[in-house]
């Protein structure tokens, strides 16, 4: 074998009756009740809890292996205010004029608006950002491949380990973004993509009592 290469072996092989079992498992007692919530706590959260989650989002499968992403990972109250306050700018011209009518119709079931009191209760608040190239130590680019689908990956990684750590969050994506990178100082290749708070639900916590699509609707066997 190349040296290049390493043998590889799952870590958990499930026979087929057993596969069945576990997938229904996974499915009934932990996916299918994660949620996205708007309510946070502010119970503090050990630091090394959330840099393991970052490396398990940055597990994820990437383009050529460039992993495209950088995780800012912010839970000092001064700049959690200062996301707080560039965010609800920008959600309020959302909210009063940038949004369609139909894009605000489609938000009422949720009961949001344009304040965001999470980013400053959840202990933690994530900002992926995607990067379009790396740069070298010799200062030219690298280029970066598949980076959208690279980087929605990651987070897809991200969440659904928040969410079996027993903690919540919420895809955030205050628009335009750009704020972001001036606030966290942030070079040029890299672009904001998400803000995820992290943290336990607030005891009072509710979600919107919506259903997802049955399976028919989001698969098709050929």
């Amino acid at each position: 074998m190349s040296e290049e290469f390493i043998p590889f072996k799952h870590p958990t092989t499930f026979e087929s009756d057993q596969a069945l079992i576990e997938a229904s498992k996974l499915l009934d007692t932990n996916m299918q009740s994660r949620r996205s919530v708007r309510k946070f706590s502010d119970r503090p959260i050990p630091e090394d809890v959330i840099q393991n989650l970052i490396r398990i989002a940055s597990s994820a499968p990437s383009g050529a292996h460039k992993q495209p992403w950088h995780f800012a990972v912010i839970s000092s109250v001064d700049i959690k205010q200062k996301i707080r306050e560039a965010a609800e700018k920008e959600e309020y011209t959302n909210y009063h004029g940038r949004m369609s009518e139909e894009w605000l119709d489609d938000l009422k079931q949720f009961g949001t608006d344009w304040h965001k009191d999470f980013l400053t209760i959840a202990p933690y608040l994530v900002v992926i950002f995607k990067k379009s190239y790396d740069i070298e130590s010799t200062g030219e680019k690298s280029k970066n491949y598949y980076v959208n689908e690279s980087v929605g990956i990651a987070c897809g990684f991200l969440l659904a380990a928040i969410h079996q750590l027993g903690l919540v969050s919420l895809t955030h994506t205050p628009s335009p973004m750009n704020f972001l990178t001036r606030l966290l100082d942030r070079p040029d290749n890299e672009k904001a993509y998400l803000l995820i708070p992290v943290g336990y639900p607030a005891e009072d916590a509710t979600v919107p009592n919506i259903k997802r699509k049955p399976l028919a609707q989001v698969m098709t066997k050929y």
